[in-house]
């Protein structure tokens, strides 16, 4: 280990069927290419040690549900304040620790549900749920480090209905259509990708990355790089 690297700790677990190791296991890699000494934490007990957390450049959150003490989330929020980055995607960030209503002040969004097939195509498998949309790149997208260059693109996963506030800046949005069965009646529009200032510290998050074959997708996998790496310290 070289001093002059930086660090970065991964943050895993909560909901299996988010594959929370095997999805953090594919941008591992690509953290130590580019310089970073890598920690994987199980549980987020890490946060609450504030010797450590002062050291770290970039927080990679999996946490899909589960929950987190106060003194936990408290190392979580300083740390932020203080410079860190906090990045992830789908659940593992933006579905973590319902139980803690200033974690999703932190965020500033948070996954409502994810309308899923027609209840007669439906056969109890996450399948369910995965649906075609499009990821709609926003003008703001098209200079900004993590999202230039990419053009709107469509995905069959999850797509998910997002409660946000407007302090986070939007790069993508995807809209839910109205469908007969549903009980909404007009098209309702989510972030799909966003950034978030929060002291000195930055927070990136990216609503696709279901499983691990959505993450593998080029679009998806360069934004989440790409995105790890603009809020790392």
């Amino acid at each position: 280990m070289t001093s002059n690297n930086k660090t970065a700790l991964v943050v895993r677990g909560g909901w299996d069927g988010h594959q929370p190791v095997e999805a953090t296991e594919l941008f591992i890699p690509y953290l130590r290419d580019n310089g970073y000494d890598v920690r994987v934490e199980e549980s987020p007990k890490i946060y609450a040690d504030p010797d450590y957390m002062a050291g770290v450049d970039l927080i990679v959150q999996c946490m899909t549900m589960t929950t987190i003490e106060k003194d936990e989330f408290e190392g979580l929020r300083t740390a932020v304040e203080n410079g860190s980055g906090l990045a992830g995607w789908h659940g593992g960030i933006a579905d973590s620790y319902r139980n803690n209503s200033d974690y999703l002040h932190l965020i500033g969004g948070q996954f409502a549900c994810h309308p899923g097939k027609h209840p007669d195509e439906q056969t109890g498998e996450q399948s369910d749920n995965y649906v075609p949309y499009t990821v709609n790149m926003l003008p703001a997208a098209a200079e900004h480090p993590i999202t230039r260059g990419i053009e709107d693109f469509d995905l069959v996963t999850e797509q998910y209905w997002v409660l946000s506030d407007d302090y986070i800046d939007v790069l993508a949005t995807t809209t839910q259509k109205v469908r007969e069965w549903d009980p909404w009646n007009r098209e309702v529009t989510s972030p799909a990708l966003w950034t978030r200032q929060w002291g000195k510290g930055r927070i990136f998050v990216c609503t696709p990355g279901h499983r691990v074959e959505i993450l593998q997708d080029s679009n998806v996998r360069t934004i989440i790089e790409r995105g790890m790496l603009w809020a790392s310290r």
